[in-house]
């Protein structure tokens, strides 16, 4: 990937999209797929991440009887559900049943589906290691159980929470059916993630590798690098945040 995607690393290819440039031509770039991939990763991340920690702490901390055990299954089963799967729902209910239309927004709602249940699981797993001692001295000094929970849980699995939340991001960041799907692709810049079709760097390469040009080829190859770094950098990011909570701990 570093030796192919090397041939179009440059800022023309970071500043251009692929409005009026052919398959042939040597020029454009995937401004506008990087700018689609950001939006809708973060409109994403924004929705799973607090609504998936919420039905982990319900689990662990509070969750008994029948509706944990519910829960529980529909996490499992939201787990083992294909992408395709997900890009389907939101078409026909978000887009063919209310209407709303190709968008970013559309595709950040299939990717969710896909997000959520793994933030679940993995928040709910880096709960359970919290040492129950922790809670019993807690409580024994009057704390009450939310506070407990905001103060001591959640600060002692942080680290394996954020983990977590990248391998999650990665996970979604690289989809392209339900990007296909909902989001439907373009090739113009569209900063707007709530109105009209975007593209992102997965739905790039699906489309730029699909064709016979070798200078299409040689952007999909480019855009699959960046598409690379960005997690890595989004994994680094997340590594030194952890690192600076355990110091300041």
């Amino acid at each position: 990937t570093l030796t192919e995607g090397a041939a179009r690393f440059d800022s023309e290819f970071f500043s251009r999209s692929l409005r009026n440039i052919g398959a042939r031509d040597s020029g454009g770039g995937a401004y506008h797929a990087l700018i689609g991939t950001l939006e809708q990763v973060a409109i994403t991340t924004a929705i799973s991440v607090p609504f998936g920690l919420l039905v982990a702490v319900y689990i662990v901390e509070y969750g008994r009887g029948r509706l944990a055990a519910t829960i529980r299954f529909f996490v499992d089963v939201m787990t083992g559900i294909p992408s395709i799967v997900a890009g389907l729902f939101v078409l026909s209910f978000w887009i063919l049943g209310l209407g709303q239309g190709f968008s970013g927004f559309a595709a950040s709602l299939a990717l969710t589906v896909l997000m959520l249940p793994v933030i679940v699981r993995a928040s709910e797993e880096m709960l359970k290691l919290v040492p129950d001692v922790l809670r019993e001295a807690s409580y024994a000094l009057g704390v009450p159980r939310w506070k407990t929970i905001l103060r001591i849980v959640l600060p002692t699995a942080l680290p394996g929470i954020v983990t977590g939340i990248m391998l999650a991001i990665a996970r979604v960041a690289g989809e392209t059916a339900p990007v296909l799907l909902t989001a439907f692709g373009a090739a113009s810049i569209n900063n707007d993630p709530f109105n009209g079709p975007q593209s992102s760097l997965s739905l790039y390469v699906f489309q730029q590798a699909g064709e016979a040009q070798s200078t299409a080829v040689d952007r999909a190859w480019t855009a699959a690098l960046t598409l690379i770094l960005v997690v890595m950098t989004l994994n680094l990011v997340a590594r030194l945040l952890t690192r600076r909570t355990r110091l300041q701990r």
